[in-house]
């Protein structure tokens, strides 16, 4: 009789807050289908008590019970093993119930269980609305779909859209992973969760974090926005937007994307990462750096796992002191050597020197280049000389670094071969090849090599040149050496010896010195310019003096035999030395000579700073591909 009134009292104090808003169904009342007991409480009222085994019914919708009072036919109040039945799909379990047959609403308590097909949604206070088929909490649930469990304070289940709304303290875990969210909407459907605020999803040893997208549990797919970013292992990501496909272990990250690992950063508009196969691809503006280098190009992909990088695109890598700039560079760490190809430009920003070609093979452990071909047709190296630029271009050029006995300092050697030319605006050379050591700034020139250095032109088996602080300071002529001078190219002054040393000041030849069998012809000049006579010398050694490329004075050593030969006595086709050749038309007159025979416009100095610095000179180009 006690629990009999104490359920009375709870129908009339809560009947007033229930909804009163008509619906537009078929039945505002509920049918009593079965009762053990039945009893009226309350005449007027229409107060009915059902007892043990209770059924009552409205519409598709079967609800059974222990107890049930029912108001009017229309609320009822239910305690004890509570079963609601809508349709074939829908199963609600609970320990009390409030409902109104005309609002279609039912409040449940206790050990409430929502169920429809696989999915189960357990709380302690649900509110479902038959009509709209939506079942809302506020004091926390547990979703249980397959291998998949969710959980909120706060939620709403559209059953038939197959969707809820988790809204505060959100945890979604799955067989593979976890998700902490403030709001998610999972669709018990399609299996896939979207997100529409903060949200840390944790996947075996990845996690990403977003403030919207979605993702499916099923495919192990998804797509995060909004401050997206991932860390997976040593690696970390963020961007615009990051497409996940746990499926193929693969994220795409888009928009302002950044990619870090290990010390390695990597920027681009794309950034797409394997990491199944542990590679990097950069896309659109890429640009990565480590701890030794900096790449710069419009694609950039990188292997982890084999330590290879390749570009496409322009590309740019700073190494330290050295700049290498091509249309793709690929590159093997392991190794340490990598291969550029295209409009291939190579620069040591501290010794000055410039690499130009299409096609370069370089090592990174000691600075190794090689270099071929060229937007000119061949190899061409650029190097400041005496405040002005030094051209060389030649079949190959090579670059590498050596260290010297003290295993402490590093130079450059730099090797060119077969058909070597060189060019500077006071100085141009032609030799096969040509081999220059920055340790003692010297350049050797071999087989058939010739010099000119303004109205001197230089002739021996092996030469070189030495430098002092990027000045032309010495030429060294051994073997056959021959120097011949001519202001007016009528007459010719000659040296002829063994070996001659050659010394220069601010690039003028100010002093000769000739060792072994010394031979000389100098035209005699008077102060007014006019020429006297014919001088020759045989000698074993001596030493010629110049000013503004005349010869001032000459000393002799050892026995000279001279003759004063005057102008008008002079057989100037006589007194030229044996092995004369004035070679005025091989001397390279301008950078166009450096490759070849000229076509179409001659190439300038402004040129080749235009391709260095990534501007394209106007004009066809010798060599056709560029």
């Amino acid at each position: 009789m006690k629990r009999l009134l104490f359920l009375l009292q709870l129908c009339v104090a809560y009947w007033p807050l229930m909804g009163q808003e008509v619906q537009d169904t078929s039945s505002q009342v509920v049918d009593i289908d079965h009762a053990d007991l039945y009893e009226i409480v309350n005449g007027d009222d229409q107060i009915q008590k059902l007892t043990g085994h209770v059924a009552f019914s409205q519409d598709t919708t079967n609800m059974y019970c222990d107890t049930a009072v029912i108001k009017n036919e229309n609320d009822v109040f239910a305690l004890g093993n509570i079963y609601i039945r809508q349709g074939d799909s829908i199963h609600v379990y609970s320990d009390s119930l409030f409902y109104s047959a005309v609002s279609k609403i039912a409040d449940l308590y206790g050990e409430v269980i929502l169920t429809t097909g696989e999915k189960s949604l357990f709380t302690d206070h649900l509110e479902y609305d038959m009509n709209a088929k939506l079942g809302t909490y506020t004091t926390g649930a547990l979703l249980t779909d397959g291998e998949t469990q969710l959980r909120s304070k706060r939620g709403f289940y559209f059953v038939d859209e197959h969707k809820i709304y988790f809204k505060d303290s959100v945890i979604v875990v799955g067989e593979h992973f976890s998700v902490k969210a403030d709001t998610l909407i999972f669709n018990t459907e399609t299996h896939i969760v979207d997100f529409t605020g903060p949200t840390l999803m944790t996947n075996q040893d990845n996690r990403v974090y977003c403030e919207a997208g979605y993702y499916d549990t099923k495919s192990d797919y998804g797509i995060f926005r909004e401050n997206a970013q991932f860390i997976d292992g040593e690696q970390k990501g963020r961007a615009e937007e990051i497409i996940y496909d746990g499926g193929n272990k693969e994220y795409v990250l888009s928009g302002h994307a950044l990619y870090e690992k290990g010390g390695r950063e990597a920027k681009g508009d794309v950034i797409r990462y394997d990491a199944a196969n542990e590679r990097v691809f950069l896309m659109g503006n890429a640009y990565f750096k480590d701890s030794t280098r900096l790449i710069v190009a419009d694609t950039i992909i990188y292997d982890s796992e084999k330590g290879t990088y390749s570009t496409k695109g322009r590309a740019i890598i700073h190494d330290g002191e050295k700049i290498l700039k091509a249309e793709q560079i690929d590159f093997d760490e392991e190794s340490g050597t990598g291969l550029a190809s295209g409009s291939v430009v190579w620069q040591d920003t501290v010794e000055q020197v410039s690499i130009l070609c299409s096609t370069a093979e370089y090592r990174q452990e000691d600075s190794y280049l090689k270099a071929s071909g060229g937007s000119f047709g061949r190899p061409l190296m650029v190097s400041m000389v005496d405040g002005d630029s030094l051209y060389i271009a030649a079949d190959t050029l090579y670059s590498y670094e050596e260290t010297d006995s003290t295993a402490v300092d590093t130079f450059r050697v730099l090797q060119a071969f077969h058909d070597v030319r060189l060019f500077k605006s006071d100085m141009q050379a032609l030799c096969d090849s040509l081999v220059y050591h920055s340790r003692d700034s010297l350049f050797y020139f071999y087989d058939n090599p010739i010099m000119w250095s303004d109205t001197s032109q230089f002739v021996a088996d092996t030469m070189s040149m030495r430098l002092a602080n990027n000045n032309l300071e010495k030429v060294f002529l051994k073997r056959d050496a021959f120097i011949l001078n001519s202001p007016d190219e009528i007459y010719f002054n000659q040296v002829k010896g063994k070996n001659i040393t050659a010394s220069f000041d601010s690039s003028e030849l100010r002093r000769m010195y000739v060792i072994g069998n010394a031979e000389t012809v100098y035209y005699v000049i008077d102060e007014e310019g006019a020429y006297v006579g014919v001088n020759t010398t045989k000698c074993s050694e001596m030493e010629l003096y110049f000013y503004h490329n005349t010869v001032e004075k000459i000393k002799f050593f050892t026995q000279p035999q001279s003759e004063m030969i005057p102008m008008s006595k002079a057989n100037h086709e006589q007194l030229k030395l044996k092995g004369f050749k004035w070679e005025k038309d091989i001397r390279p007159k301008s950078i166009s000579d450096l490759f070849g025979e000229r076509k179409g416009r001659m190439r300038t100095g402004a040129d080749v700073e235009g391709i260095i610095e990534g501007k394209r000179p106007k004009g066809k180009l010798k060599g056709g591909r560029e």
